[in-house]
């Protein structure tokens, strides 16, 4: 089985219940921010380690998404039909496309600035002593978000929960444990919690700044953010 990712697993599955009248008509990864779908922002960053696979799941307008990636041959898209699945779910679902090993698992309700975050944990991946490896950002260069943090990174860059960094929703981790989850719909934090036990769940801190657009009010702060970029 390989030992470095060469898989990412993109979620769009969400109804985007936060960003209001804005995904009355459409999924929350086609809202548009500056000009383009959020899931393009996500794609641009994917695009920058050329993954042998990329896989996107959908729930909500999933025609709407299939129709956005009509000319990816790239990508598999994976309808959710009866259920959101949430984010352990969901990438249980899709591991026949994904294969074995590790993979990426990327939000797409995000907007970066920096360095290809993507290209980041790869580069800090050690796969001797890791199951999870979480991009995490601190307070200060995390736009848009509320809250105290997530996780605190201790010594070697070993992780637990506590008012820290943010976790960016992006990570690289292992997948077969997953098998020993029973339940179809859940969240990735039930493999955390196991990853956690044995200590093998790792942070990296995002030397860019990461906005998190879950809300109306994330979008103009996540143009603000780009235009930066552009000066």
């Amino acid at each position: 089985m390989r030992d470095n990712p060469n898989a990412v697993m993109l979620f769009a599955a969400g109804f985007g219940t936060r960003m209001g009248a804005l995904t009355n008509d459409r999924p929350k990864p086609l809202v548009n921010v500056a000009g383009r779908a959020l899931l393009d922002h996500a794609l641009d960053q994917v695009d920058g380690i050329k993954p042998d696979r990329i896989v996107v799941n959908c729930h909500y307008f999933p025609d709407q998404v299939k129709t956005h990636l009509k000319d990816r041959a790239d990508i598999t898209l994976i309808h959710e039909d009866r259920e959101i699945l949430e984010t352990g779910g969901g990438l249980k679902n899709a591991l026949p496309a994904l294969g074995g090993g590790p993979v990426f698992t990327m939000n797409t309700d995000a907007a970066w600035l920096g360095p290809n975050p993507l290209q980041a944990l790869l580069a800090a991946w050690e796969p001797d002593k890791m199951d999870a490896l979480l991009l995490c950002v601190p307070s200060q260069n995390a736009v848009g978000h509320k809250g105290s943090g997530d996780f605190i990174l201790g010594d070697e860059g070993r992780i637990t929960y506590g008012a820290g960094d943010i976790y960016t929703g992006l990570q690289i981790i292992r997948t077969d444990r997953l098998r020993e989850i029973s339940d179809t719909s859940f969240s990735l934090k039930l493999l955390w919690a196991k990853l956690l036990e044995d200590q093998r769940m790792f942070g990296l801190r995002y030397t860019g700044k990461w906005c998190d657009v879950g809300t109306p009010e994330g979008i103009t702060l996540a143009e603000n953010m780009l235009d930066q970029g552009d000066v």
